[in-house]
């Protein structure tokens, strides 16, 4: 392992260290014992959910309790808009229109996560803990300003060691920080697991099967999501004159999954949120509603499944440009064969892609109800599945590629100068 390599690891632990320890920091003036039992009382909604993606960090009311979805949300609100207005769409492609891009979203972020942390301590004056104490140990006001500075602080503070670990590290920073906070529950999961079979509340057959299941399911993520249908492309012999010495790009590469963890994600937010607003309600048929949409019901899965089947071609019909592909093929003198170029192109591709994207769209939906069928069926005591291990095999798969292709640069840096 080069030195460079081993710079850029140590560099990635040393921001991820600093990450959780920020997630031990708590907002001042915030009586965390009435917080803990909110959130062990909504471990099963969206406010669970969000926990877990923050690395327990929302359960202390730590500085980066909002995590990094702020920034994540922003980044998608520009994704769509760049889709819907071709202005923002060129600025996002050109070298100095991307500066400028970047910075809108981290604007946006800063008003996001005012807003949500205005939100948060608004909703905190209110709390209160079984034993009728408050969440809020000083006066509201004081606290609603030191609180929406403090998490406009923590976020910050993450956007800017995602940037550092993307510029500096290895692997893409946001998606390294949202992995880290998953992972980091991974032992308490493991140690409530080995405390109830030690009590007789688990079967020890049930925590293998559990455990055969887990590695199937990450088997299949790694085999769907490095799976890719690749269309051959011919070019002209001018233009392979013209490139022999360089590589040009003899097919073109299509996921299956087109659209990563976005549908999962867009679908649980959707569906928890309703379940969520109407837990305070104590009208009779407010909670049959709500127990009618809560995340352990029938119901509720099979909206998962298909809003996960929705968003999966929505996003996926934004991130795959067709008739781009097919105009710049058409530039370098490239063209499918069999496929007349220009539009008959872009046709054939949005055909391939949508096939693809069927198939794609049928794994995430099983992926996403995976967690409520180890629930209901095997009695699993701990959340696994759906959005947080497909989070988790996708980074650790895109950090390892590009590992490989930092130690592949360096072999090809060590041939050069060696003179071979």
């Amino acid at each position: 392992m080069s030195k460079d390599l081993t710079k850029k690891i140590l560099i990635t632990l040393g921001f991820i260290f600093a990450y959780r320890i920020l997630a031990y920091v708590p907002v001042p003036g915030v009586n965390l014992d009435v917080v803990k039992e909110f959130f062990d009382s909504n471990s099963s909604n969206a406010l669970g959910m969000f926990n877990m993606f923050s690395g327990n960090a929302a359960k202390r009311l730590s500085i980066i309790s909002l995590g990094i979805m702020p920034y994540i949300t922003a980044s998608i609100v520009m994704e769509l808009l760049a889709a819907t207005f071709p202005s923002l769409g060129k600025m996002k492609k050109e070298r100095d229109g991307m500066t400028k891009y970047m910075q809108i979203i981290r604007y946006a972020t800063i008003a996001i996560t005012i807003v949500q942390a205005i939100g948060v301590s608004m909703g905190l004056g209110s709390l209160t803990g079984r034993g009728g104490e408050s969440a809020v140990m000083i006066d509201r006001t004081t606290f609603m300003a030191i609180a929406a500075a403090s998490m406009l602080t923590g976020t910050m503070l993450l956007m800017w060691i995602g940037e550092q670990i993307t510029q500096r590290g290895i692997g893409n920073g946001i998606s390294l920080i949202i992995f880290a906070g998953i992972v980091s529950g991974i032992p308490h999961a493991i140690g409530g697991t080995i405390n109830l079979v030690n009590t007789g509340e688990l079967n020890f057959l049930i925590v293998l099967a559990i455990l055969v299941v887990i590695l199937v399911t990450v088997g299949v993520i790694i085999y769907v999501e490095t799976g890719e249908r690749r269309v051959p492309i011919s070019y002209s012999r001018k233009v392979m004159m013209q490139n022999q010495h360089k590589r040009i790009m003899n097919y073109v590469p299509i996921k299956v999954n087109l659209s990563g963890v976005i549908p999962p994600i867009f679908a649980s937010a959707i569906l928890m949120f309703p379940s969520t607003l109407l837990q305070a309600s104590t009208n009779p048929i407010v909670l049959s509603i709500k127990d009618f949409l809560s995340p352990g019901s029938y119901v509720f899965n099979v909206l998962t499944f298909l809003f996960v089947i929705f968003f999966s071609y929505f996003y996926a019909s934004i991130v795959f440009n067709a008739k781009d592909i097919s105009e710049n093929l058409k530039k370098q003198g490239g063209f499918i064969p069999g496929v007349r170029p220009g539009i008959h192109t872009a046709d054939f591709l949005n055909d391939v892609a949508s096939r693809l994207t069927f198939w794609g769209a049928i794994y995430l939906g099983l992926i996403s109800t995976l967690p409520w069928v180890l629930v209901k069926f095997m009695g699993v005591p701990f959340y696994f599945g759906g959005t947080a291990v497909l989070i988790v095999v996708q980074v650790a798969l895109d950090t390892m590629r590009k590992i490989e292709a930092q130690i592949y640069m360096s072999k090809y840096e060590t041939l050069s100068a060696v003179g071979l």
